[in-house]
């Protein structure tokens, strides 16, 4: 299938126009030939693992590639995003990458933390089920006041972002992550001195601090004991370290001793009133307001959905939208933005839109005629491929259990405790200010061994009545049939030559017993970083 019938297919938008004129005259500029379309399956595979976070079924795949039509791959999108069967998987997989975003992978994990994993996603997953704008999340997430943990009174899951980051330090968590999450700015280095490379001055940082000043967390116990059971995010009067609450300020301290005055004033340098009296003035609802009046909140959605799909951003680090930070292609980040905003903030318009755009259809094949193309070393993305990038843990997980029937099955939370058992042996977390963390999923060949010894790994390659291996090894004309399809479930293309060698000699050693030929290929094929890559 030609480009040229997918932008003919009328149900294309015309935002994915508007991706493809600026990512093509990128090309034309820098005197690039992209790589060629890719085929159907691997594009299947690829929208399954971005979208709902998992690669598809054999099922799913088979269904997609039998399916006729120019517009079959928008008609794709379109199901994943909309159809009621879909709704929740979508849901869980964009509530788990904005909580890794928004709390970190660890975030709530901790004894002592204050914040409600659990009510952190519920918010989220309820968020995306009902595709709620974009620009509606980040104001409840910043103004949210109410309890942590489902089930308790007054519980607003959408305090959790916070919940950790406003008591220690005079809120200074909160006044980083909020700036560099939503708008893409980044003042934490700023706290303590003015930054040598970009227009953020120390002052800036303790006015956009002042905005948390009237916020407090508050511990309850359980009743009649000491143990913490859940936090409530209050808001409450703010006296001003003068202790004048109409003329609520605060005080900081340059490098050279001298002591400075800052109150709220946003980054655009809008003020806004000095009382610290939440019944005049309440200091996070009118941060929230202005910064949905910001054009750098809808840069920054656009740019870390946008580096969701093709593995990076328009500029690097994303979260970094400073002006000595130049983005890649800043006429159409700034366009999709403006478009973002004038579609109501709807995030799967966004995700449909890049989606079918070009860059997103193209293979992942670094060549001579575009071998400048390689963001990985440095250089600014050309988008004339698709960058191979690694499955997060979290798609590994839900890949291998749904598409080879390995999940333990149960309810919501009990699915929830397996899978953040299996995910907590990959988190490391740095002790920095920022909170930082690193998942240690990086593919290496031990820790694939290590990996897929486990539990997981032994239900996926089950042959037991019922597993996915039993269920191929009843189907298909033949042997052959049965190879190319557990090729085509875990990898998204058919056996080489060499494979189908490889297979008659498994079947040979096996005498002849072709389950458990099938279990061999399918470990190997699992354990291979062509699985565990997005490509």
């Amino acid at each position: 299938m030609s480009w040229a019938t997918v932008s003919a297919a009328d149900s294309v938008p015309s935002q994915v126009a508007l991706i493809n004129d600026a990512i093509e005259q990128g090309w034309r500029d820098y005197e690039i030939r992209p790589a060629p379309e890719v085929d159907d399956a691997t594009w299947c595979r690829r929208v399954y693992l971005d979208v709902i976070g998992r690669i598809p079924t054999l099922e799913e795949l088979k269904t997609f590639l039998d399916s006729k039509g120019n517009d079959k791959r928008a008609k794709l999108v379109d199901q994943l995003l909309y159809d009621d069967k879909y709704t929740e998987e979508y849901a869980n997989h964009w509530g788990s990458i904005w909580t890794n975003v928004l709390i970190g992978r660890s975030g709530g994990t901790d004894r002592r933390s204050m914040t409600s994993r659990d009510g952190m996603q519920k918010y989220l997953r309820d968020s995306f089920a009902t595709n709620k704008p974009y620009n509606t999340m980040v104001y409840e997430l910043v103004t949210a006041e109410g309890t942590t943990k489902p089930g308790t009174d007054k519980f607003n899951g959408a305090v959790n972002f916070l919940v950790d980051k406003v008591n220690d330090e005079n809120g200074v968590l909160a006044t980083s992550s909020t700036s560099r999450i939503f708008l893409g700015q980044q003042v934490q280095c700023t706290q303590c001195h003015n930054h040598p490379f970009n227009q953020w001055k120390q002052q800036k940082f303790w006015e956009f601090n002042s905005f948390f000043r009237q916020t407090r967390s508050l511990r309850r116990f359980v009743d009649g004991t000491r143990d913490i059971d859940h936090a409530e995010l209050v808001s409450e009067d703010f006296a001003g370290e003068a202790g004048d609450p109409n003329d609520a300020l605060v005080f900081y301290e340059l490098r050279n001793g001298l002591t400075k005055v800052a109150y709220p004033v946003f980054t655009d340098g809008t003020e806004i009133a000095k009382s610290g009296y939440v019944s005049e003035v309440n200091r996070r609802q009118e941060l929230g307001r202005l910064m949905l009046e910001s054009e750098f909140l809808d840069k920054m959605a656009v740019n870390r959905i946008w580096s969701h799909f093709l593995g990076f951003g328009f500029t690097k680090p994303i979260d970094d939208l400073g002006p000595h930070n130049p983005a890649s292609h800043p006429a159409l980040l700034e366009d999709l933005a403006k478009e973002f905003r004038k579609n109501s903030y709807d995030t799967k318009q966004l995700i449909t839109w890049i989606t079918l755009s070009r860059p997103y259809q193209l293979k992942a094949l670094l060549g001579p005629a575009n071998e400048i193309d390689d963001p990985s070393i440095g250089e600014m993305p050309k988008f004339s491929r698709f960058y191979l990038r690694q499955m997060s843990a979290e798609q590994l997980y839900q890949s291998l259990v749904s598409s080879t029937n390995a999940g333990g099955g149960g309810s919501y939370e009990e699915q929830e405790r397996q899978r953040r058992e299996w995910m907590q042996q990959f988190v490391v977390a740095f002790g920095t200010d920022e909170g930082d963390e690193a998942t240690t999923f990086n593919g290496s060949i031990p820790q694939a061994l290590m990996l897929f010894n486990g539990d997981l790994v032994k239900n996926a390659t089950s042959i037991k009545p019922g597993s996915f291996l039993d269920q191929l090894s009843q189907s298909g004309r033949s042997p052959r049939d049965r190879l190319t399809d557990l090729f085509m479930a875990g990898l998204a293309r058919r056996p080489n030559k060499n494979e189908m060698t490889i297979a008659g000699k498994l079947m040979v050693a096996r005498k002849g017993n072709e389950k458990e030929m099938l279990q061999d290929m399918w470990w190997a094929i699992l354990n291979t970083n062509e699985f565990i890559m997005q490509h």
